[in-house]
């Protein structure tokens, strides 16, 4: 089999929608790559599972699922056997029993990361002033006015329930180790990568990569698929 007939989902973290991944998704469609992101509603954590699903159903071929942040415990939630590997791009990866949060709040948080709490709609939302504080320090002013403007409130319920057993004990898996990130500190994502025997691809890159250095991301994806091209 060839990589080409690898397809890739890119599936979305906390306070972004599905064209965060515009950077990465450019490229891999350039080259004539099948890929499609996913579009979390963010309201509980079965939800987003569920959004998942429906996507996996309709998509072709052999699957390298990509997530970010959130969206690293989403991803290990799903049990379609389509479904070859993995990436986390600075993502949480919860164990069976624990839940988003438990991993989220694991260390002491960056000093420059955003206090977080539900408003009076029960929303999470991430103050505006954070997307360059915390969420994306190394974009530029435009691309930081449209993070903004795009976010997506999270709800607690995608937050507070423990995990099954997730997928990636049952699949190679990469992560992308952000050693610039705000969000979710560096020593925090590599406990989570090294506990879950990932491919550990370090680099100094902020929470976004996949906004301020998508060719980062598109690498790790790259030898995702071709691993699962070469059976």
């Amino acid at each position: 089999m060839s990589s080409m007939e690898v397809s890739v989902v890119f599936v979305h973290g906390a306070w972004a929608d599905g064209s965060s991944w515009a950077k990465v998704i450019a490229p891999l469609a350039a080259e004539g790559r099948t890929v499609t992101a996913v579009p979390l509603p963010l309201t509980s954590f079965r939800d987003d599972v569920a959004a998942l699903d429906r996507t996996l159903e309709r998509t072709e071929g052999p699957i390298v699922l990509v997530g970010h942040a959130y969206a690293g415990a989403v991803i290990a939630a799903t049990r379609y056997e389509k479904v070859m590997s993995l990436v986390y791009v600075a993502a949480l990866a919860p164990d069976e029993g624990e839940t988003v949060a438990d991993v989220f709040y694991r260390t002491e948080p960056h000093p420059q990361a955003p206090e977080l709490s539900p408003d009076k709609h029960g929303l999470i939302y991430l103050p505006e002033s954070a997307f360059a504080t915390a969420f994306a320090p190394n974009a530029a002013a435009e691309e930081l006015a449209v993070l903004a403007a795009v976010q997506r409130p999270i709800a607690p319920a995608c937050i507070n329930v423990a995990v099954n057993r997730p997928l990636w004990k049952d699949r190679p898996t990469w992560f992308l180790v952000a050693e610039q990130d705000r969000m979710i500190v560096r020593d925090n994502q590599l406990f989570m990568a090294q506990r879950m025997k990932a491919r550990v691809r370090a680099h100094p890159v902020d929470h976004t990569p996949l906004v301020t250095a998508p060719s980062v991301v598109v690498d790790i994806i790259r030898e995702a698929m071709v691993e699962v091209g070469s059976g």
